[in-house]
């Protein structure tokens, strides 16, 4: 049997529009629909959230009548469930600050207590979708609220937010001794042209590990570059934050997620990408846990999607010859989400070509060349036995720096005919771009 497939659905509330992705792609009507299609494909263990945003609409006030049905349909049927609590924004809407605002610890821990008591059968657990993308996004880029920029919002982010994290961490294995923490965040490394760029590359590859080494309580040389920055805008406690324990380390990958710096700024994806697999090595030398592909999906046509399963697949596959365990596959959203052409700062309901399964005009889920290979992985097939498509334009020109990777593939044509989400033309909505974006 192959590396064990780990479903999941795009979940992110939208605060500034009080709407989240299970509305936008009509997972929150279809949801047993789309649990099926992931049953029938072979797949029983999946990431689910708790929509907090839903749940507690004021506070100290829980509605959990969706998540009893989701919940209770999903052990009936013998999915296994790592819950996710907090997916990037999905915070209730009266945090008016978001991340920043001062209530967010103690809402954020007694949601937790009070779910835990709820679900005490819960086996596996998320606290907090990729804190360090989801921070950086909300306090450094500008991109999600409260729309920090720079060091010292981001630090002030992390204060806010980390300590807290960790408790809850702390919380869980007393409350639910049985059950796995299941951290999850971007994986990432960085590469740069001599000089400045490099230098920026050295302090990006540092920064990637500061979140999760803070909230395993490890050592944090003070001559890092990432955490000489922490220091200078006034994070000093986050260097003594009481330790979580992680039992498995979720990597979450995307193409975009290795930058390649010149003089004239950042390049993504990298023209000289190092093989997942040895990203995966690195992350678990470093740690020393298990470790999940966690996410990973490709914008594209749905047999550009077929390829880069069978990429990401073999790389995990590769891993594991390493010496890596490997806990888990998942490609993540399961169907297409919506509005991540805008990083979700737009809320036009545009699909997302990137499931499993693709969304056609009227909401209906369909299948493709990606999900028969998918489904063919999932039932225990090695990458080596799945199709090898050749890109389509754009994700071709995207892509060229993969190829020497892929140099012992037996590429096919893609299939003929064969559309996905809206698209009717070699560029018209894949692209990933973000228009518009004002605040």
């Amino acid at each position: 049997m192959g590396i064990e497939f780990v479903g999941g659905f795009e979940s992110t509330y939208l605060p500034a529009h009080d709407r989240d992705v299970f509305e936008t792609s009509g997972h929150a009507t279809a949801w047993a629909q789309d649990v099926e299609l992931l049953r029938s494909a072979g797949v029983r263990r999946l990431r689910y959230p708790v929509r907090w945003h839903r749940v507690e609409p004021s506070p100290g006030a829980y509605d959990w009548r969706v998540t009893d049905a989701t919940l209770g349909h999903l052990r009936e049927c013998g999915m296994g469930v790592i819950v996710d609590l907090v997916h990037h924004t999905s915070y209730p809407a009266w945090l008016t600050d978001g991340f920043a605002d001062t209530r967010f610890g103690t809402a954020y821990l007694r949601f937790c207590e009070a779910f835990a008591a709820r679900y005490p059968w819960t086996r596996e657990y998320t606290l907090f979708n990729e804190p360090f993308s989801t921070l950086f996004l909300a306090g450094h880029e500008a991109i999600w609220p409260p729309y920090g920029r720079g060091m010292a919002d981001l630090v002030r982010l992390f204060r806010n937010v980390l300590p807290a994290v960790a408790e809850a961490g702390r919380m869980y294995a007393d409350a639910l001794p049985d059950a796995r923490h299941v951290y999850v965040d971007t994986c990432e490394r960085h590469t740069g042209e001599p000089g400045q760029s490099h230098r920026y590359a050295t302090m990006a590859n540092d920064r990637r590990f500061f979140v999760v080494d803070a909230l395993l309580g490890r050592d944090l040389d003070p001559q890092r570059p990432f955490v000489r920055d922490v220091l200078a805008a006034g994070g000093e406690d986050l260097l003594d934050i009481a330790p979580l324990s992680i039992d498995v380390l979720g990597l979450d990958y995307y193409a975009h997620c290795q930058w390649h710096f010149t003089d004239a700024g950042g390049v993504i994806p990298s023209p000289h990408p190092p093989p997942l697999a040895s990203l995966i090595v690195e992350y678990a030398d470093r740690y020393g846990l298990l470790c999940m592909l966690s996410e990973t999906n490709l914008r594209g046509y749905a047999s550009d999607r077929a390829s880069w399963l069978r990429y990401t697949l073999e790389q995990c596959e590769l891993a594991e010859e390493a010496g890596v365990d490997i806990d888990g596959y998942c490609w993540f959203p399961a169907v297409d989400s919506c509005d991540w052409d805008s990083l979700l700062f737009r809320c036009d309901g545009n699909v997302d070509p990137v499931g499993v399964w693709w969304v056609d005009r009227d909401g209906a889920r369909r299948g493709s060349s990606m999900s028969r290979a998918y489904a063919l992985a999932a039932g225990g097939a090695p990458a080596a036995e799945l199709p090898a498509y050749r890109f389509r334009k754009p994700v071709s020109d995207w892509l060229r720096g993969y190829l020497p990777q892929l140099a012992h593939w037996q590429w096919r044509p893609p299939p003929e005919g064969e559309g996905c989400s809206q698209t009717s033309s070699d560029d018209d909505r894949i692209e990933f771009r973000i228009a518009d974006v004002q605040h």
